[in-house]
């Protein structure tokens, strides 16, 4: 009988280490917009990191969130760094590392606290009959056996509402500029 409830005790504590083998290390999210303003436009504002206070959603969670610039803006090697003592915020930085102009803009976003990450993100612009269309995008990768957060946390929920709402933020900027 003890042996019985060894075994089912060991059973019980290897079946999520067991369970995250099979499930997936990494996510992608991905949002977008259609703003009515011509591409050079929208690309020209979004390349300006200092300008994603006026629409990130993250940005816009602390209005007490410190941040500090190296290099640049709009050009690959500018960072944005942040901190904040708000728990979805955190400290972190971005980094441009490339920039295909008028089309896309790649990011690394380097996570400090609360918890550590470096992560690829990008925002894409076409050109559209209806004006520009852009997408915002962002990967996640999570250790085993951390990866079994993803089979009960909602990353494309959590991250794409963030992401969707700081598009259509961005999008009133743009076609709503205040003078």
């Amino acid at each position: 009988m003890f042996k019985k409830i060894i075994i089912l005790l060991l059973l019980i504590i290897a079946t999520p280490f067991i369970l995250a083998l099979f499930v997936a290390d990494s996510y992608h999210v991905e949002r977008e917009v259609v703003i009515e303003q011509p591409v050079e436009q929208v690309f020209s504002y979004i390349k300006l990191l200092k300008n994603q206070g006026n629409y990130s959603t993250w940005a816009q969670m602390d209005p007490a969130m410190q941040s500090e610039y190296r290099g640049e803006d709009g050009t690959v090697g500018f960072v944005s760094a942040w901190r904040s003592k708000h728990p979805e915020v955190g400290v972190g930085e971005q980094e441009i590392i490339k920039i295909d102009k008028n089309k896309r803009i790649d990011f690394e976003l380097r996570f400090k606290e609360p918890f550590q990450s470096i992560d690829p993100a990008y925002m894409i612009t076409e050109q559209t009959p209806e004006g520009t269309r852009v997408k915002w995008g962002f990967s996640g990768h999570m250790d085993y056996p951390m990866n079994l957060m993803l089979l009960v946390m909602d990353f494309e929920q959590m991250l794409g509402d963030d992401l969707q709402m700081g598009l259509e933020n961005l999008k009133e900027v743009l076609e709503h500029p205040v003078e």
